[in-house]
């Protein structure tokens, strides 16, 4: 059973830094899954598309976060990671770890709609 835990979330003020990490277990596999980050802003149903990496390696992120934020991964440790800098107020929201076998093709970072297995979510406040 495959199973995603965040966390490394907390507050912080803008300008300031967070490093999410995604504890990834269960996978047989690891380097065949495609993996992703996804924000859910307060009052909002959707989960938007932060930052991703493609199972040969390759990685995006939002245009929102370019430059700000990086997504890596540890396969040897199963983690996923994601760096967050210069935070905004508006970066504020659920932040949520998620995978899917094999890779996508198309728009990077892909939705949601391309992952299926989520973690739980790690809450992310940013004070302006």
């Amino acid at each position: 059973q495959v199973r995603l835990v965040e966390s490394g979330g907390g507050s912080v003020q803008a300008g300031g830094s967070l490093r999410l990490s995604c504890a990834v277990s269960g996978l047989l596999a690891s380097a065949e899954y495609r993996h992703g980050w996804f924000r859910q802003a307060p009052g909002s149903n959707e989960r938007e598309a932060v930052a991703a990496i493609n199972t040969d390696g390759t990685s995006c992120s939002a245009d929102s976060m370019k430059g700000r934020f990086t997504i890596s991964k540890d396969n040897a440790k199963g983690t996923l990671y994601l760096q967050m800098d210069s935070l905004k107020p508006e970066d504020g929201g659920v932040y949520y770890c998620a995978t899917d076998r094999g890779p996508w093709l198309g728009n990077c970072p892909p939705s949601s709609l391309f992952f299926g297995i989520w973690g739980q979510g790690i809450q992310v406040t940013v004070s302006s």
